[in-house]
């Protein structure tokens, strides 16, 4: 047996309450076990301490699994009657029998020894307040990100602009402001509830000096470029009567150079009463303007324009629950997404969700984190995070052509088997945003571009688009990824197709439960190996075929079942680079 390639532990995603009745277990072995089986039961069904009567737990076979690349992922779900668990693992091979304990390894000779020790795994107690809880509104959102200042200028009566770029299309710079705003997001809630969008996120509106608004110049009130408090205010009501959440952008990492405790900080050095609100670490050398690479103080990157912020100094953690706590009263957002989501402390983020959770229970807490998150993931920081390495996963799949339909599978079940299955029922997903290349301009093939959209919309999670995906809008990396909506070529035919496309894969997200499911496998069946198959099941069983074909061969499936969506499909035969989501006959239910 290679027991290098086994793990277990009773805690992280390993084993958790999923909510006050049901505990997961989940085990990694290698491909050489065949079978397990788990013997649990009550900690104390043989006694307080044991005596004489020998524990032994009901045997059960552990049926779930998802295969990784050098490993599987063995999964089951347990409703211990007393809310306390205890447990060891059967592992078997075409050759062998193991006994899986928190110490190690056992044969049957000697796990039936008498009067030996047995180091069980173990579950003290499923404590209600120690339950990971995630906003279940969420998993039911498609949301749509916005660059406020490249969306859309709305007119208001009686206001001039100054100094605003004439709005056009393609290439832009990060010196131009385009004068997009609050307003014109409000006049546009009609177009994107009629395109299916139920969550609005938005980038920062705070004031701040740049146009992409992450240099915050104050936190309790919106950039005079975008509105006033009252504007965002009515946007956030009539986004509600439109059946669409709002989520904002919250820089708490870093704040701009005209940050008032900054500019305190620059004017009286140590003597300020915001010193420690920072990570100063050359007081003579703090005015001077360039990267910050000398380790004069920490800031964002090397950017000298962006201070970092002391996140652990009780007077800046009181300061952003403040903050935060206004959002919601004034505002009443029903979201917030933390820039730079791994680098402020978790006894902040501790802090501010036991604050906010106080305020809005369901709240929706975001964090930026493009690598494993599972240290914020524990149910008492993040809700979840944007789920960058699927985004990774999936452009890497389609770029590398060597890639074969296992390795699409073992990327997949790696973005899964990361987080408790809370945190995946509402993790963020998206393809592209405003820190990336945009989808189209990646792919630069509409059928590849919809291929990768519809595996985003048949996936477990929360579904994002960044604003202008609708009509596969293109751009280079920051700052062309930030061009200007076209508004005056929405009506385009071609356009209008292409939003018609968009509108079906949101309505099939919306209106198919297994859609939205966490229950997927793969079932591998045709030859080419460029063809990725997967199903997606409801808690009923009914099954959603999703079929992607990544070669340039066409490939003959079988006629059955209704199609839901396709593209490149035709009497039988999927085409290259061909997409077909269909619903499976109830006679084929499993």
């Amino acid at each position: 047996m290679e027991f290098a390639g086994i793990y277990h532990k009773t805690s992280e995603q390993m084993s958790y309450a999923l909510n006050e009745k049901e505990l997961i277990i989940n085990l990694k072995t290698g491909y050489d076990v065949k079978r397990v089986f788990l013997y649990y039961g009550d900690p104390f069904e043989a006694g307080i301490l044991g005596g004489s009567e020998k524990w032994t737990g009901i045997r059960e076979e552990v049926c779930f699994k998802k295969r990784l690349k050098h490993q599987i992922w063995w999964t089951t779900t347990l409703v211990p009657k007393y809310k306390r668990c205890k447990y060891y693992f059967e592992l078997q091979t075409d050759s062998e029998t193991w006994y899986y304990f928190e110490d190690g390894f056992l044969t049957k000779e000697q796990l039936e020894t008498d009067g030996r020790m047995l180091q069980c795994f173990t579950v003290p107690w499923m404590n209600p307040a120690d339950v990971n809880r995630t906003p279940d509104w969420v998993n039911d959102t498609i949301w749509y990100q916005i660059f406020p200042d490249r969306f859309c200028r709305g007119e208001k009566e009686g206001e001039e602009e100054n100094n605003v770029t004439p709005w056009r299309t393609g290439a832009v710079t990060n010196e131009e402001r385009f004068g997009g705003n609050l307003e014109g997001i409000r006049q546009k809630l009609t177009y994107l509830q009629e395109l299916g969008i139920t969550g609005i996120y938005l980038n920062p509106i705070m004031e701040a000096e740049s146009n992409h608004k992450y240099d915050t110049r104050d936190y309790t009130k919106i950039d005079p470029c975008f509105g006033t408090n009252e504007e965002f205010a009515r946007l956030v009501k009539e986004a509600h009567e439109h059946g669409i959440k709002v989520m904002v952008d919250a820089v708490f990492n870093h704040c701009g150079t005209k940050f008032a405790p900054w500019l305190d900080v620059l004017e009286k050095k140590e003597q300020s009463k915001y010193a420690n609100w920072f990570m100063i670490q050359d007081w003579e050398n703090i005015e001077k303007r360039a990267s910050t690479r000398d380790g004069r103080f920490y800031s964002f990157a090397f950017a000298d324009q962006m201070p970092k912020l002391n996140t652990n100094n009780e007077e800046v953690i009181e300061y952003f629950c403040k903050v935060c706590e206004n959002w919601i009263l004034e505002f009443d957002i029903d979201g917030i997404r933390f820039d730079v989501g791994n680098e402020v402390s978790h006894y902040f983020l501790k802090r501010i969700r036991k604050h906010l959770h106080g305020i809005k229970p369901d709240l929706y807490l975001l964090g930026e984190i493009w690598h494993d998150a599972s240290q914020w993931l524990q149910g008492d920081e993040y809700d979840s995070v944007m789920n960058y390495p699927l985004m990774s996963g999936i452009h890497d799949f389609f770029l590398d052509t060597t890639m074969d339909n296992s390795e699409f599978e073992y990327m997949i079940n790696r973005c899964y088997t990361m987080y408790m299955q809370q945190n995946n029922n509402v993790i963020f997903n998206l393809l592209d945003s405003h820190d990336t290349e945009r989808l189209m301009n990646r792919v630069q093939n509409l059928d590849i571009f919809y291929q990768q959209l519809a595996i985003l919309f048949t996936m477990p999670g929360s579904p994002c688009i960044y604003y202008g995906t609708e009509i596969a809008m293109e751009g280079g990396h920051d700052p062309d990824c930030r061009r200007c909506m076209p508004w005056e070529e929405i009506e385009l035919q071609d356009n209008q197709e292409k939003m018609q496309t968009i509108q079906t894969l949101i309505e099939l997200r919306k209106t198919e439960e297994s859609c939205r499911s966490l229950y997927f496998h793969f079932p591998q069946q045709y030859s080419n190996k460029r063809c990725v198959e997967y199903m997606k099941l409801d808690k009923n069983g009914r099954k959603l075929e999703v079929l992607l074909n990544c070669s340039k061969d066409a490939i003959q499936v079988k006629q059955e079942g209704e199609i839901l969506f396709a593209r490149n499909y035709v009497d039988g035969v999927l085409g290259e680079n061909g997409t077909l989501i269909r619903r499976k006959r109830e006679d084929n239910i499993e």
